[in-house]
């Protein structure tokens, strides 16, 4: 085990630095920069940041720290929430950003082959001639291997799905230093386990992502946004409920409560009633997009929907979910000095008012502020949890509410995280959710990673 600044490995360190040479750093000021994601939890920097260029490398990387017993952490651009990739028992961080190739893109196959330190605005900006895009969206520019590996989804998922469904194939380094290779670029096979979607989601428990395989889609026709507000939160949830219901294959449906209204009044001069709204998104040919709309706006209007605003302006458009995906930075700033706690939970669509209102029930009468907006479309919504810095009361408030959350989901039929990821966060609700099935998930990381270097800390018990 290192000690607190990695002293304890020197020789593993003199390897590193004899295959990467200026690409191992050590320096404190690159090793707090990569100790802190956009969660809250505290500085854990690792011992040393690395920089591989190839898969080979990252290979040899893994081996040399699997032969030290040092732990391995994969790094894409820092935005996960639940502490992903905090050195919470020092090693080396592996941060792909010179891996950042658009490999191949297929347009007949629909297939785009890339590194995982691409984001996703990167690879739609290389797409852009081609007529398809990558609908995978959590509104970060996150790197599509961080993406792959915490499960990532979004705001456009009720359509295109989250990165589960949109990764075909993969290549990971094994904890052993083996490069292996999953899926192909078919769209489907029934041929042995799925080890795709073993990795899609392990957090880089069992391995490092240094290539994927990816489905795109076509651009499509038209599109056509909108935003509209509700007298109160039972109306909008429930119109998001009816809509699902009917069968509107929408491509956007995201909810906002009253309180991050204002901060987008506030921050972006949005003009929005003081009230909870729906932002929806229609995707399709024109006659189809306009029938969507059509038939969405019968539908909110049973439910008290008013305000109508529509973006049909590529622009305008632009601007609508700029808003929406900046809400958190919208929200820290209506609420300076406190300390945002973003957590998230995914519940059957039909067990979604339950949910939400239960939620935004608990955070009014707990004193403090906690705007919710999520990607309600497939029940998956957020809560932003904005105790005072350095108030121990409203912290302990702010953990028992994101444990309700969790705990009603779970009784709701639901999962603890749709989104987010479990990382170091969430660990202690893994047996609540999945019984005997977290022991099996132990048992895969025990037979991949049996000197337990591959992101110790994070999804596992005991890892």
């Amino acid at each position: 085990m290192l000690d607190k600044d990695g002293t304890g490995h020197e020789g593993a360190f003199a390897a590193l630095e004899a295959l990467l040479g200026a690409r191992l750093n050590r320096s404190q000021s690159d090793r707090e920069l990569h100790g802190r994601d956009e969660g809250h939890f505290p500085l854990m920097p690792p011992d040393a940041v690395v920089y591989p260029e190839t898969t080979e490398e990252v290979a040899a990387i893994v081996r040399i720290c699997a032969e030290a017993g040092m732990p391995v952490i994969g790094w894409g651009a820092g935005t996960s929430l639940e502490g992903h990739a905090l050195a919470v028992r020092g090693g080396v961080c592996v941060d792909f950003q010179r891996m950042a190739r658009v490999v191949e893109v297929l347009p007949e196959d629909m297939v785009a082959v890339v590194h995982p330190g691409v984001t996703r605005e990167a690879l739609n900006q290389e797409l852009r001639a081609t007529g398809l895009f990558f609908p995978v969206d959590p509104g970060a520019n996150a790197s599509l291997g961080g993406m792959a590996s915490t499960r990532a989804s979004g705001t456009t998922a009720v359509r295109y799905g989250t990165m589960r469904a949109n990764v075909l194939g993969l290549e990971v380094v094994l904890a052993d230093g083996r490069i292996i290779r999953t899926g192909t670029r078919a769209p489907k096979s029934s041929t042995g386990y799925d080890l795709t979607s073993l990795f899609v989601g392990a957090e880089g428990t069992l391995g490092l992502i240094t290539e994927l395989t990816l489905k795109l889609h076509g651009q499509p026709e038209a599109v056509s946004s909108a935003v509209c507000a509700f007298g109160d939160m039972e109306g909008a949830v429930n119109a998001v409920i009816a809509t699902i219901q009917s069968g509107i294959p929408m491509a956007r449906i995201e909810f906002v409560d009253q309180a991050s209204a204002a901060a987008f009044n506030a921050h972006a001069g949005a003009g929005w009633a003081d009230a909870p709204h729906l932002m929806v998104e229609f995707h399709g040919s024109e006659a189809g997009v306009a029938e969507q709309a059509e038939r969405f706006g019968e539908i909110a209007a049973d439910f008290g929907a008013a305000d109508f605003r529509w973006a049909v302006k590529p622009e305008e458009r632009t601007a609508l979910w700029a808003m929406r995906h900046n809400a958190y930075r919208s929200m820290v700033a209506a609420n300076p000095g406190c300390v945002p706690v973003t957590t998230d939970i995914c519940v059957p669509i039909s067990r979604l008012a339950e949910a939400v209102e239960g939620t935004a029930a608990e955070i009014a009468a707990s004193g403090i502020p906690g705007p919710i907006v999520g990607h309600v479309g497939d029940g998956n919504f957020h809560a932003l949890l904005l105790p005072k810095v350095g108030d121990a009361a409203q912290w302990e408030v702010a953990m028992k509410l994101a444990a309700n959350m969790a705990e009603r989901a779970l009784r709701l039929g639901g999962t603890v995280s749709g989104e987010h990821g479990i990382g170091m966060g969430k660990v202690k609700y893994m047996e609540a959710e999945h019984g005997q099935g977290w022991a099996v998930m132990g048992a895969i990381k025990a037979a991949l990673d049996p000197g337990q270097v591959m992101n110790p800390g994070k999804l596992l018990k005991g890892n």
